[in-house]
Parts: C-alpha cells; sequence; structure tokens
C-alpha cells in the first residue's frame, strides 16, 4: 500500500459520501499518508492497531483488503472499525479505545508482540491517557502511543484550548506527527450529515 493507493481510496469513499450513497457519518484520512506509511514499517502482522473514529488509512496499512474495509464504511461502520482478524479495533467514542489498548498490551506481554495505539491531539490531554501511558510505563507493558497532531479537536484549537502555545508533543519512546487534511472534521465537504 503506498500513498497513491491510500489517497485513491479515500478519494473514492469521499466521492460516494458526497453522491449521498453512504449514509452514515464518515472521518476521512488525509495529508497523513508518508507518516502512517513509516509507522506500519515498524507494525507487525501479530501486532495490535487500536485507534478512534479516523481509522481508513490505518485499517488498509494493516492488511484489511480495500473491498472489504469499503464493504464496512457502506455498513455504516466507519467510526468504529474492527477487523478482529487482523487485529484492528477502532471507536467512535474520545479516548475510548485507549483503556483497551492497554488492556491488550497487558494480555499480550511476553509474546513479543505490540500494541499501537494512535489518539488525537486533544485526546492526548484526557485523563484517561495520562493514565493508561503511566500504568503502561510503570509495567513496562508493550504499548507505542502515536499522536496524530492536526491542531483541533473537531473544530477547536487544540493548542488555545489548553494553553500551550506552540509547544509540541513529546513522549518519550512514543511517536508523535502533525499533518493537516484537506477534509472537515466530518463528512467530505459538500454534503452536510450531522
Amino acid at each position: 500500500m503506498n500513498v497513491q493507493n491510500l489517497i485513491d481510496f479515500e478519494t473514492d469513499i469521499a466521492e460516494s459520501f458526497n453522491r449521498g450513497e453512504i449514509h452514515y457519518p464518515v472521518h476521512l484520512d488525509n495529508g497523513n499518508e508518508e507518516p502512517l506509511i513509516q509507522i506500519f514499517k515498524n507494525i507487525g502482522e501479530d501486532d495490535w492497531v487500536i485507534g478512534s473514529w479516523r481509522m481508513h488509512y490505518k485499517a488498509l496499512l494493516k492488511g484489511v483488503p480495500p473491498e472489504e474495509l469499503k464493504a464496512a464504511i457502506f455498513r455504516g461502520e466507519s467510526m468504529a472499525l474492527n477487523f478482529p482478524e487482523y487485529n484492528v479495533y477502532g471507536s467512535a467514542i474520545v479516548g475510548g479505545s485507549i483503556p483497551i489498548a492497554l488492556g491488550i498490551a497487558k494480555g499480550i506481554s511476553g509474546s513479543g508482540n505490540s500494541v499501537w495505539c494512535f489518539l488525537g491531539d486533544m485526546t492526548a490531554h484526557c485523563g484517561i491517557f495520562k493514565e493508561s501511558r503511566e500504568y503502561a510505563e510503570n509495567f513496562n507493558l508493550p504499548i507505542n502511543w502515536i499522536i496524530e497532531d492536526n491542531g483541533v479537536s473537531v473544530c477547536t484549537d487544540t493548542r488555545e484550548s489548553w494553553g500551550m502555545g506552540n509547544k509540541k508533543y513529546r513522549l518519550s519512546h512514543n511517536v508523535t506527527y502533525e499533518y493537516k487534511s484537506k477534509y472537515p472534521h466530518a463528512g467530505a465537504g459538500v454534503r452536510v450529515q450531522f
């Protein structure tokens, strides 16, 4: 799966949504193709990928066949994609996937496999993340936290909300990357759904 494959898949979903063929909310990836491809070079076949409501690229990079992913999106599962046979789990609840990732990490500890938990920059300020990160560090659990920093939570400026100024997220032994998407928080920019 390369950058163009990812963009083409998401463009197809956006166009289908804007034509009214998808009757459910979608949250589209864009602008983060390169960082994700680099991260996924380190993710093993038996590792777990856990995230929130924006999981299309992650599912594709973990090996979910495009036609299987597209069928799930058309069934209304875009915001909570789950493919247990590929070790992929997503939740639309802010911070909801974090304790699940922690539990999986505890369960697979010692197996040689890891959990890769993706979260947004605003979610990185939630208590559940801070507590889970500390627990994982204290028990040396096989979990990697990836903060995907697009600077906003829906339409709210994250740094302004938290008085961060130009501070960057810094996590030891983990990953943070910044990106900007051409898509709004929900939908594809033409059809408003909610």
